[in-house]
């Protein structure tokens, strides 16, 4: 687990550096309240609880919440101010100033808009809460980034005893929220990527496009929507390592994507694989993390206009922990 080890002590010992302040909206959750104490007490980030602030200190009687903000919607100075801000950014959409205040009390929506208005630098939500109902408000309220036109989702996968990728830490992606992306699409994924990749790894991105099909080894209308994607993504970033399509083991395995593409700058030495859909890349990254007894980040958003992070609902407090560190570092970028 030596790599575990040092990517988890990296990216910690980064968030440390330029403490940021992450929101945490599912405080009726004692794994959340866990993951809070543990995160300030090893100084990761500045934490706000959005609740009830008894029922907070009911159910985490015994941890040390002492360093952490609690944030009570409803008693808030600012509520009407956030109830506004969202009519205005949604009332196009048919939003009515009393929907916008029953949305404020969403504790999603609310601790979205803390972002939004910069009383917090990213959001950790989905313990408690479908991926669908993390990512929605912040499209809402977020929007995405400038240049780009979708949410997507990443894994950060770190394989022990690995010789490939960089010392066995790679980016699958889209392998939590854009089910079917067109082409088009699925470059904007395969750049986000590996931008996400360079952030968090601090290592060149070296970007493969997965399909069943090695340089026109075969041909379908899946296989050209790989093609036609790298084609784009190689148009929209000339400079970005990235080469297509490729299969996996000639994108991972030096001696095959010699064998089978030859002459390719990235066969061999992907670190950061980009997968035609969902199917295959939700697929590829459970395989992985329980074939190949890999830690598996994620799903980790990229593409939103500032960082916010979903949490698998089978999710421990140490799991918390860690994506609020992902979420400072991102925050720093």
């Amino acid at each position: 687990m030596e790599y575990q080890l040092n990517f988890l002590e990296q990216i910690s010992n980064r968030a440390k550096a330029d403490i940021k302040t992450i929101v945490l909206p599912e405080s009726e959750d004692l794994r959340v309240l866990k993951a809070a104490a543990m995160a300030t007490e090893q100084g990761l980030a500045n934490i706000i609880l959005v609740g009830d602030e008894k029922k907070i200190a009911v159910l985490g009687e015994g941890l040390d919440l002492s360093k952490c903000r609690i944030v009570n919607p409803i008693s808030y100075a600012r509520f009407d101010e956030y109830v506004n801000s969202f009519y205005e950014l949604r009332k196009a959409k048919g939003v009515t100033i009393d929907k916008a205040e029953q949305t404020m009390k969403d504790y999603v929506y609310f601790a979205t808009m803390m972002v939004k208005l910069g009383e917090a630098d990213g959001m950790v939500s989905g313990a408690a809460h479908s991926t669908a109902d993390t990512v929605r408000p912040s499209l809402q309220i977020l929007k995405t980034k400038p240049g780009t036109k979708m949410a997507s989702a990443f894994f950060v996968m770190v394989v022990p005893d690995c010789e490939y990728g960089a010392n066995g830490v790679f980016v699958y992606a889209d392998s939590g929220v854009v089910e079917n992306p067109d082409a088009e699409g699925l470059s904007d994924i395969a750049i986000e990527s590996a931008n996400s990749f360079k952030q968090l790894v601090q290592e060149k991105p070296i970007v493969a496009m997965l399909s069943y099909s090695t340089y026109g080894s075969a041909h379908s209308e899946l296989t050209e929507k790989v093609v036609e994607a790298t084609k784009l993504a190689k148009e929209k970033a000339p400079d970005l390592l990235l080469d297509g399509e490729l299969q996996a083991d000639a994108a991972l395995v030096p001696a095959i994507g010699q064998s089978k593409a030859p002459g390719s700058p990235v066969a061999g030495k992907a670190n950061v694989l980009i997968f035609p859909d969902l199917n295959c890349g939700n697929i590829a990254y459970k395989l992985t993390q329980r074939l190949a007894k890999a830690e598996a980040y994620g799903p980790i958003l990229q593409g939103i206009a500032k960082p916010v992070n979903d949490l698998s609902r089978g999710c421990a407090a140490e799991d918390i922990v860690g994506v609020i560190a992902i979420t400072s570092v991102q925050a720093q970028g």
